[in-house]
């Protein structure tokens, strides 16, 4: 196993095979089955239960690759209502065009709610992108356009590699193009959000750079998906944060984290996370969407996405 970084530089501009997510901390990666209308989903009194289940796409990141309609068809299958992409080898939206990812899921019964992006400033050396891969810096109204055609309702950015995030100027930086983001986002309809893992909560020049994204962006242009694992492995409480920052939370990630000293990632309702008590705060939080992830799986992902689905619905039954 490698990590995201390694991974990019060995792929090189033309092997884009692990989704455009970032590893765990240990620097590991993977290679290793209640329906809601799609309309009126996540309302800001809508009981977590009434919600649609929804899937990050990067947990069966390898099966996208050798099997796209097939492997969406099996996670339909399971339950999943939602879907959060990113791009994988052929680019975004798994190579299709937006509108055609977007009606072939919606075929199936599910709504894609959410497609993740990268910034685009890292070094050539953690990530070769092609030229041409449309990142935030290089491409972000393609992106906004993109996502407003597939019907999306946030485009999200999921990570900041190293190179990216040395100082907190570089951060200011961010926020800075993430409010040109949010604000081209707004005019198409749409939503923007950051994704956390933890070193956004790791003190910085005297600062948690967390605080200073919050802190300098426009909560009505930048919003926030709470990554629970990753704020809980940080030491942080998701309800404290839902707290202190009421409504800025439309969307989770949602994994769990194992009891073992390593504290690694875990099926849903199979760690140490305790779901019900934050998802009872889903309406403080302005909850919309979640959605399953599991960076790594200790076996078939297809299995765990179904261990998953079925711990998560008895959790919120």
């Amino acid at each position: 196993m490698q990590n995201r970084r390694k991974f990019f530089k060995a792929a090189g501009a033309l092997a884009l095979g692990g989704l455009l997510l970032p590893a765990c901390a240990d620097g590991t990666t993977s290679q290793a089955d209640a329906t809601a209308s799609a309309e009126g989903v996540g309302g800001a009194n809508t009981a977590p239960k009434d919600l649609s289940v929804g899937l990050q796409l990067y947990t069966v990141r390898d099966h996208l690759q050798e099997d796209l309609q097939g492997t969406l068809q099996k996670i339909a299958a399971v339950g999943y209502k939602d879907l959060e992409s990113a791009a994988g080898m052929k680019g975004h939206y798994y190579g299709m065009k937006p509108a055609e990812f977007a009606a072939m899921v919606e075929g199936m019964g599910m709504k894609l709610r959410s497609h993740h992006v990268l910034l685009g400033t890292q070094s050539p050396q953690e990530a070769p992108l092609p030229p041409d891969f449309l990142t935030l810096t290089n491409g972000m109204q393609q992106l906004v356009d993109m996502s407003a055609e597939a019907g999306q309702s946030y485009l999200t950015c999921a990570f900041l590699f190293p190179s990216e995030r040395q100082t907190l100027d570089q951060y200011k930086r961010a926020a800075e193009l993430f409010n040109k983001t949010g604000e081209a986002c707004k005019k198409a309809g749409l939503g923007f959000a950051y994704h956390n893992h933890d070193f956004e909560f790791e003190t910085l020049e005297g600062q948690r750079p967390y605080d200073l994204l919050l802190e300098q962006t426009d909560k009505d242009l930048v919003e926030m998906e709470l990554d629970l694992y990753w704020a809980t492995r940080s030491g942080n409480d998701p309800v404290a944060l839902f707290e202190k920052h009421p409504g800025r939370f439309p969307m989770w990630h949602v994994k769990d984290m194992d009891r073992t000293e390593k504290r690694f990632f875990t099926e849903v309702g199979n760690g140490s996370i305790d779901f019900k008590r934050i998802f009872d705060k889903a309406e403080l939080a302005g909850m919309k969407y979640y959605f399953v992830e599991q960076d790594v799986t200790p076996g078939n992902p297809m299995e765990s996405i179904a261990t998953s689905y079925k711990n998560l619905v008895s959790v919120l039954s």
